[in-house]
């Protein structure tokens, strides 16, 4: 089963892959990072659900499209 997330985390993690997408991939501590940089969230649990949940994104994306993975 999958995890359940609150629909904010849903909402801000597509706004910002909306407008910055080649910023992000499937690599969680990068993802927290350009959160860290874009962002003034001051909570690090929202950060790092916002950071999984678009690292989730990209790679379902990635499988959707088959893709060889990043590396």
């Amino acid at each position: 089963m999958g995890n359940v997330r609150p629909n904010y985390i849903k909402r801000l993690a597509k706004r910002l892959v909306a407008e910055m997408p080649d910023s992000f991939s499937q690599d969680f501590e990068a993802n927290k990072e350009v959160i860290d940089q874009h962002t003034n969230l001051e909570s690090k649990v929202m950060r790092n659900r916002i950071a999984g949940y678009i690292a989730k994104m990209k790679e379902q994306k990635r499988e959707d499209n088959v893709l060889p993975p990043e590396t």
